[in-house]
């Protein structure tokens, strides 16, 4: 990839895609219907051939073959999101953790409504799994694809782990 800012849109279960990466990484996934939908970039290009192995990657995911992403990424944010973020790469697929446990395991156990803003943040969902991240009581809570779209990826999740991938999701 050269300087420019290349983007792609891929449909998925979960909605149309829009892929944004840069030279270092894959930047942002966006939600077709996001809660806080902002601006592209300026000066991107489109360019499915730069995001295919990403592409493909998701789609694996969708289809119940892929638990880890192996991607280059490059999310931009503060040290504080890019620690939050680091973190919800080592959820393991099918599990889930509270907010709680999150900011204790970036060190910061004071700190759960500051990891919870920048877990709503985080430019890369899905590949970055803040979605298993749940409330103290086992609640599901914020989400920028919006709660159903959330609850979806979970049993998505609990489905292959379980073996059970010929099951139509909700």
């Amino acid at each position: 990839m050269d300087d420019a800012m290349h983007y792609d849109e891929m449909p998925s279960p979960a909605g149309r895609l829009l892929l944004v990466a840069g030279r270092e990484g894959l930047r942002e996934i966006r939600f077709e219907h996001e809660r806080h939908p902002r601006a592209l970039p300026a000066g991107r290009v489109r360019a499915s051939a730069a995001l295919a192995f990403a592409r493909s990657q998701l789609e694996e995911y969708f289809a119940g073959t892929r638990q880890r992403f192996e991607l280059p990424l490059h999310p931009l944010g503060t040290p504080f999101q890019l620690a939050v973020w680091q973190e919800l790469g080592r959820i393991p697929y099918g599990a889930t953790i509270s907010y709680g446990e999150l900011a204790r395991r970036i060190g910061k156990p004071a700190a759960v409504r500051a990891v919870g803003a920048a877990n709503g943040r985080n430019p890369l969902p899905i590949v970055l799994p803040c979605h298993r991240v749940i409330g103290a009581d086992g609640s599901l809570t914020g989400f920028g694809g919006g709660l159903p779209l959330k609850q979806w990826l979970l049993a998505l999740e609990n489905r292959t782990v379980r073996g059970d991938l010929f099951s139509t999701p909700a």
